[in-house]
């Protein structure tokens, strides 16, 4: 119960937070996405929920926290995408809210140990991932949200919008999601009385 009302605190908290330093636009990145998702599985103690979510967040979040380490340690990101936690243009708070990518996967983890493993998780996120990766085309390319105009390893955009689009969502898919999905279905016992 205590974790319901933490999440909707959270939730009170870091909306408009981000929604007035970044804009509501920033809510498309998958990762903003799993914090409102994890958060709603926590209030409605849906497992479905939290399970398409450790699906999405554990590989993303590990990327993060060992971009940030590093580039704490020394002093360069490797990949890209925590440069913004050392800039000091932006205020201190706004980037400790950050923090969120360290916290989730552990609550997700302990969350599974509860509740068990939903063996649907995967092509629930996989259902979530197209539709956000299509609505942030409509952000425009010079934000470039969850990477819908250029991939983030070789800087390049695989031909037209629907093209592009089914490259990255493949890659979530086949690099991120399915791999994390048979992890969390050997680590933790299948939700009782679902199937896959």
């Amino acid at each position: 119960m205590w974790v319901r009302w933490v999440s909707l605190a959270w939730l009170a908290v870091w909306v408009p937070s981000y929604a007035a330093y970044w804009g509501w636009g920033n809510f498309l990145h998958l990762c903003d996405v799993a914090v409102f998702l994890t958060c709603l599985g926590f209030a409605c103690n849906n497992a479905l929920l939290l399970s398409s979510q450790a699906v999405s967040s554990l590989a993303g979040d590990l990327l993060w926290c060992l971009d940030a380490a590093w580039r704490w340690i020394a002093g360069r990101s490797p990949t890209g995408g925590t440069e913004y936690m050392w800039d000091a243009r932006i205020p201190l708070w706004v980037r400790m809210l950050s923090l969120f990518h360290v916290v989730l996967p552990v609550l997700l983890l302990a969350a599974l140990r509860r509740t068990g493993y939903d063996r649907r998780a995967l092509r629930l996120q996989c259902g979530i991932a197209a539709g956000v990766l299509v609505a942030s085309r409509f952000l425009g390319a010079a934000q470039n949200v969850n990477y819908a105009f250029v991939d983030p390893i070789f800087h390049r955009t695989f031909g037209a919008a629907p093209l592009h689009l089914a490259v990255i969502f493949g890659a979530l898919a086949v690099i991120i999601y399915w791999p994390t999905h048979v992890l969390l279905a050997r680590a933790f016992p299948a939700k009782p009385g679902v199937r896959a």
